[in-house]
C-alpha cells in the first residue's frame, strides 16, 4: 500500500496528495485513530479520506485502516502505544520549574531518534551510506535550519575522506564547485518541509548533470526524496514552534558511522592524523601554563 501510494502520488489531485501524505507520514496513526481526526490532521475532509482508498481500489477507508492494523501486529512492527509526538506537554505554569517541558521534549526526542534504529529506516541509511561510498566525490547541501546538519556531516566526512564538498547554495557558490560535477558524483541533499526553493533547483540541476542525489528528508514524497535514489526518512516533530532538526543530525551522525565501518577505513588511524594536523596550527583552547 504505502509503494502504491508513493507511486501514484504524482496523478492525484491537491487534496488527495494532502491526504496520502498524512497516512505515508503518520502510518500507526492510521491505523490508531479515526477517520475523522485522520482528515482533520491532514487538513482535508473526512470525505478526501475516502476517495483515497477508493482511488487506491479500496471499498472504504476501513480496508485501509486494517491493513496498517495488521502492519502493527506483525513481528517487529512499533507498540500500539501512543506515540511520543501526541504527548501533551504541561506549560511552564503548572509546574513552576519547567521540568515537564523538559521531559516531554527529551522523552520526545529519544523517541524520535531511535526510530532510527528500526529495520526500514536502519535500512534506509545502508542503502544511502553505500551510495556515498562509491562516489568519486561527495557534495553536501542543506539550507536555513538544515544547513547545521549539511555541516556537521560535511566536517565529519572530511576527517576521514577528502571527497567531500559543502554547498552554499545561498551564496550561488554551487555555480563553481558543480562546474565538473557529473555522473559518479552524488549530492546528499537535506530539506524538510516548508523545503527551501534553491536546495530543490540545486539538487533538479545536479541531478540532470548525471549526479546521483540521496536525501535526508521527511517524507517519501518531499520534492527531495523524488529526486533521490535512495532516502532517509525522519520526523521535525516538535512540542515548540520550531522544527527540530535533532532527528536530521542523527540520520547524518549514523550515516559518517556507516560509512566509516563499511568502507574499511581506520578511524583511529584517521582521527590521530587530524589531531596532528591541528595541534600544529594551534587550533584548540589549551590552559596557559
Amino acid at each position: 500500500m504505502t509503494q502504491l501510494l508513493v507511486e501514484r502520488f504524482e496523478t492525484m489531485p491537491s487534496q488527495l496528495k494532502l491526504a496520502a501524505r498524512f497516512v505515508l507520514d503518520h502510518p500507526q496513526e492510521v491505523a490508531l485513530i479515526s477517520m475523522r481526526e485522520q482528515a482533520q490532521r491532514a487538513g482535508v475532509s473526512h470525505s478526501t479520506m475516502m476517495r483515497l482508498a477508493r482511488w487506491l481500489g479500496l471499498e472504504a477507508y476501513e480496508d485501509m485502516r486494517a491493513l496498517y492494523a495488521q502492519a502493527l501486529r506483525e513481528p517487529g512492527a512499533k507498540s500500539a502505544a501512543k506515540p511520543a509526538e501526541a504527548v501533551e506537554t504541561p506549560s511552564v505554569a503548572e509546574d513552576g520549574q519547567g521540568y515537564s517541558t523538559v521531559s516531554a521534549t527529551t522523552d520526545m526526542l529519544a523517541a524520535q531518534v531511535a526510530r532510527l534504529g528500526e529495520y526500514t529506516s536502519a535500512m534506509q541509511h545502508v542503502a544511502v551510506a553505500d551510495i556515498l561510498i562509491g562516489a568519486r566525490r561527495v557534495y553536501c547541501l542543506g539550507l536555513r535550519s538544515e544547513q547545521v546538519v549539511a555541516t556537521h556531516f560535511s566536517r565529519l566526512f572530511s576527517l576521514f575522506d577528502d571527497r567531500g564538498t559543502l554547498l552554499d547554495a545561498a551564496a550561488k557558490g554551487e555555480v563553481d564547485a558543480l562546474r565538473h560535477a557529473g555522473p559518479g558524483d552524488v549530492m546528499l541533499v537535506v530539506g524538510m518541509a516548508p523545503y527551501a526553493r534553491a536546495t530543490v533547483e540545486v539538487a533538479r540541476r545536479a541531478a540532470k548533470r548525471g549526479v546521483t542525489i540521496v536525501a535526508i528528508t521527511d517524507s517519501r514524497v518531499s520534492p527531495l526524496a523524488r529526486l533521490a535514489r535512495a532516502s532517509v526518512i525522519v520526523t521535525v516533530e516538535s512540542h515548540s514552534f520550531f522544527r527540530s532538526v535533532t532527528p536530521a543530525l542523527a540520520a547524518a551522525e549514523i550515516l559518517i558511522a556507516l560509512i566509516a565501518q563499511r568502507s574499511g577505513v581506520d578511524v583511529k588511524e584517521a582521527m590521530r592524523a587530524v589531531e596532528q594536523h591541528l595541534s600544529e596550527y594551534d587550533v584548540y583552547w589549551t590552559p596557559s601554563r
